[in-house]
């Protein structure tokens, strides 16, 4: 694959045994790897303690929230989450960097909670991110960023937001003399610190 970040949809249905799953039903939810790359698969409770063994890299358990009724579109500032969206549809090796920050912004803003980290054989660590509300799967890859990097893509970020007038946001002061990779106690909104290790 050349694209190496994806957004996975929530199913509305088992894709075992076709029935469309209720406003907060329990369900099922694993990734695989194939030979197309990353997919989702999502099941009911039924058919998921039905299936014997589990060659899944990631499985979690979630709760299925209908979507709410379609309302009016209105033109809306770039977010942080609408900027994400845009980048992961490319195919541009040069915005992983942004598109890693964008993720663990939302993650600290409680929009995406990652459920799992992956590493490839190639060594690359790809974060699974799950949407609070759509439950969608964003497959993230981390480029660990050095603490002598951060503070250019952290520019590079805002620059991109503020491009639609979105509100400015401080970048994350840098530690003095803190060595590289960055430290686990920063709490900016603007930090490449993951909290789950």
């Amino acid at each position: 694959m050349n694209q190496e970040w994806n957004i996975k949809s929530r199913n509305e249905a088992c894709q075992k045994c076709n029935k469309s799953f209720a406003d907060g039903e329990t369900f099922y939810s694993r990734l695989t790897f194939g030979e197309e790359g990353y997919a989702r698969e999502d099941r009911c409770e039924p058919c998921w303690k039905a299936e014997a063994g589990d060659k899944s890299l990631s499985v979690w358990k979630t709760v299925f929230k209908a979507p709410p009724p379609p309302s009016e579109e209105t033109l809306k500032k770039e977010t942080a989450e609408s900027l994400l969206r845009q980048l992961m549809e490319t195919d541009n090796p040069a915005h992983r960097n942004v598109i890693y920050i964008l993720a663990v912004m939302l993650e600290r803003r409680r929009i995406l909670i990652e459920r799992d980290v992956q590493v490839r054989e190639d060594g690359l660590k790809i974060r699974v991110y799950e949407h609070k509300k759509s439950q969608e799967t964003f497959l993230v890859p981390d480029p660990e960023l050095r603490l002598t990097e951060l503070t250019q893509v952290q520019e590079e970020v805002l620059a991109m937001l503020g491009v639609a007038h979105a509100p400015a946001e401080k970048p994350a002061p840098a530690p003095e003399l803190a060595p590289d990779p960055v430290p686990a106690n920063a709490e900016q909104d603007i930090s490449t610190t993951n909290e789950h290790e």
